[in-house]
């Protein structure tokens, strides 16, 4: 009875050590399923949490409000260094103050040799990034100024210096001639006389033909009123161009080029004067900008009428190309400005509006300016400002009843808008984007804190089309980077979305057929003992490197197919006529001989058919490429056709990218054909059936959902592969369907 209990005590032990261990499994794989659910939905958070800032709107924050001294001049220029720790104004009597953004305390105050009498009146951006200036005089004489910031570290503290540079010196460059400006006409067959320019004795800076000297105080009054400037510099030249009248007398447009040069030894700055245009526009010059390449000067009037000068890199033969209206009939033009790049024109009017224009080629292939598109405007009041960034596409706006806006060109969005207590007097944007300034009338200067990551990014950014810089016309393009600081990023996802759906497509063109007709053959025709050598070699064939694929791809076989490409037609076309010519004369050979060859091996006999059709294809590849395309199957498309061959394609991503899926596909759809059960199969046998009428009336529609999610796993491969895609097109996203393009 002992021995029983004890028995009985044992059994009793080891079904409760049992109900543990089954108990302890049963919670170790919930909670590691849960786990496993958990780590994907925290995936997808952390993506979220990334990619929200980019569709965060705009702010805009008051951080210091500095009142600084009243003073009876005007300011005429405001602007920031790039950290926006020191700003600098420059003042219509020709003060030019360095100040502290923080505390409003001035770090530096200088004075332009101005006359007795004379003011600045307007101030032109020849460089924003380099902080260039050109500020011009009532009296007209013209002063390049560069304000300069040096950063230095003692001990190891961060301090900014700030410093007013002259590249040109100091004295200013006197544009309005003593005699009357020659005509375009005579300009090109008459030397140049009679130019003035105010310099420096001692430094040499500026000489002329007729140079005349005056000194700082000598007292000038002198009937001009300048209405507009803009000046632009290249390596070698220097482009004035100044809307002016004198006396009462009809508006004039002066267009003065000068010639750079610099000492070898002491890198002085020397101008000379080449030549002096007096252009008929025949509008009031009262808004003028120059593009930094010298390509195109736009002269608008205060009624919308504006003419297109063609400068030609700013030689002699400008020429006027367009006049049009940017405005609707009752409306007044009262800002314009460029956009960062020189390409984008942005006009505001006196209802408010805003609008972007810039050069699109026409039918004839000649540039014309054209309306790109308007924004949503900030109310009904004039504007008064329009202040574009330094490296971006975006800009701020301001009109005569205090409201201010920031835009964005590319995306064409109105991001946000703000209201001051009055009309700004200078208005002002820091290097990188996130500081505003505005001085009021009363000196009152505020410094907005501006959040503005992400202004390109957009739902129709994203997925519209979008009229770029320079393009003919609005188009789906990604461009996302460039060496140039003044590029236009181009955001589209259509060209990559389109891309890899293209891809994808060819790829599971190629593979598909040989993957599942080969899991067929493989699963239910094909002898056991080469069954187990077939299967492992091809899911082997999925552990090979994306990378490796994609770098043969692109360095191997896309010059491949460029060099056969008739080859890999007849490959394409004829290898499956062959093996149906091989497998009917197989069938039709002599009973003896078909013994030779055991039930279900009867496929390795396709192996050589294959190797000899493959070489016998790419051998007259050649031969066929001088017999039907006169050498240059790529070259008789584009000209026969019209269709245009690039050797890094869609064609051979889809034979690189279907190598790398045809595993995958093949093997999940050979174990679902595979293990359908035999019993089905071998009562369709014995009722009557044939093999193949099994195969496809009871096998494969019980196979049927193994072989879609075969397929489905398959494209989600091909839909997710990036090495090979990348490596084998070269990167080149484009809207084009043709298998050999990119």
């Amino acid at each position: 009875m002992s021995r029983h209990s004890g028995t009985y005590q044992s059994s009793s032990s080891h079904t409760r050590w049992r109900y543990l261990k089954d108990r302890i499994a049963r919670y170790s794989v919930a909670i590691g399923g849960l786990g496993v659910i958990a780590a994907v939905m925290l995936i997808f958070v952390y993506l979220f949490y990334t990619v929200m800032p980019l569709f965060m709107p705009a702010e805009l924050e008051v951080e210091h409000k500095l009142q600084l001294a009243v003073t009876k001049s005007e300011t005429i220029f405001l602007a920031t260094e790039e950290q926006a720790e020191i700003g600098v104004r420059v003042e219509s009597d020709g003060q030019v103050v360095f100040f502290d953004l923080s505390t409003g305390t001035e770090r530096l105050r200088q004075a332009l040799a101005l006359y007795a009498n004379e003011q600045l009146i307007r101030v032109s951006i020849m460089d924003a990034n380099k902080g260039i200036l050109a500020a011009i005089t009532n009296q007209a004489r013209l002063f390049v100024i560069q304000h300069d910031y040096r950063i230095s570290y003692p001990d190891d503290v961060r301090q900014i210096t700030p410093s007013l540079v002259f590249p040109y010196g100091e004295a200013g460059l006197e544009l309005l001639p003593q005699e009357p400006v020659i005509s375009a006409d005579q300009a090109a067959a008459t030397p140049f006389e009679g130019m003035q320019i105010a310099a420096q004795r001692s430094s040499g800076a500026v000489k002329s033909r007729g140079l005349v000297v005056h000194e700082p105080t000598v007292t000038r009054v002198r009937n001009w009123q300048i209405d507009s400037l803009a000046v632009q510099e290249t390596t070698d030249k220097l482009i004035v161009a100044l809307g002016y009248s004198e006396n009462g007398e009809a508006q004039k447009l002066l267009l003065q080029a000068y010639s750079k040069s610099s000492d070898l030894f002491s890198g002085t700055a020397t101008l000379e004067a080449d030549e002096t245009v007096l252009l008929p526009v025949d509008l009031q010059a009262d808004y003028l900008a120059m593009d930094a390449r010298l390509d195109w000067l736009y002269v608008a009037d205060d009624w919308g009428g504006l003419v297109t000068v063609a400068l030609h890199g700013g030689q002699r033969d400008a020429e006027i190309v367009q006049r049009l209206s940017v405005l609707a009939p009752g409306q007044a033009l009262t800002a314009m400005n460029l956009l960062a790049g020189g390409i984008s024109l942005i006009t505001g009017s006196s209802d408010g509006k805003l609008a972007q224009w810039f050069m699109v080629r026409d039918d004839q292939n000649q540039y014309l300016l054209k309306r790109i598109r308007g924004f949503d405007s900030l109310g009904t009041a004039a504007i008064q400002n329009i202040v574009p960034e330094y490296g971006r596409r975006g800009f701020l706006v301001s009109d005569v009843e205090g409201r201010v806006g920031v835009y964005y060109s590319t995306s064409g969005r109105h991001l946000l808008t703000t209201r001051l207590d009055s009309a700004p007097q200078a208005l002002a944007i820091s290097p990188r984007a996130s500081v505003m300034l505005a001085q009021t009338t009363n000196g009152q200067l505020l410094r907005y804190e501006l959040d503005n990551e992400h202004p390109e990014v957009s739902w129709n950014a994203l997925w519209g089309k979008v009229w770029y810089e320079s393009y003919p016309e609005p188009d789906y393009v990604w461009q996302s980077s460039s060496a140039s600081n003044d590029f236009e990023p181009k955001f589209s996802l259509v060209p990559l979305s389109f891309g890899t759906l293209k891809a994808a497509f060819y790829a599971m063109l190629f593979a598909m057929p040989l993957a599942i007709m080969g899991a067929i053959y493989t699963a239910y025709f094909m002898a056991p003992d080469m069954r187990r050598l077939v299967k492992p070699t091809v899911e082997v064939m999925e552990a090979l490197p994306t990378v490796i694929l994609g770098f043969l791809a692109g360095l191997w076989l896309a010059p491949v197919v460029e060099n056969n490409l008739p080859g890999i037609f007849s490959l394409l076309l004829f290898m499956p006529i062959a093996v149906l010519a091989f497998a009917y004369g197989w069938s039709r050979a002599p009973q003896g001989v078909r013994r030779f060859v055991p039930e279900g091996w009867q496929a390795g006999l396709l192996i050589p058919v294959l190797l000899i059709f493959s070489w016998a294809a790419f051998a007259l590849s050649k031969p066929m490429e001088l017999w039907l395309f006169g050498g240059n199957m790529p070259q008789w498309m584009d000209q026969q056709l019209g269709i245009s061959y690039d050797q890094r394609n869609a064609l051979v991503v889809g034979l690189a990218m279907g190598f790398a899926v045809i595993p995958t596909i093949f093997s999940i759809a050979e174990d679902a054909i595979f293990s359908v059960p035999k019993q089905l199969s071998n009562g369709s046998l014995a009722l009557g059936a044939t093999p193949w009428q099994t195969l496809v009336r009871v096998v494969l529609p019980t196979a049927s959902p193994g072989i879609f999610s075969s397929v489905m796993i398959g494209m989600g491969r091909a839909v997710g592969e990036t090495m090979i895609v990348l490596m084998a097109t070269g990167n080149t996203p484009l809207m084009d369907g043709s298998p050999f393009q990119g």
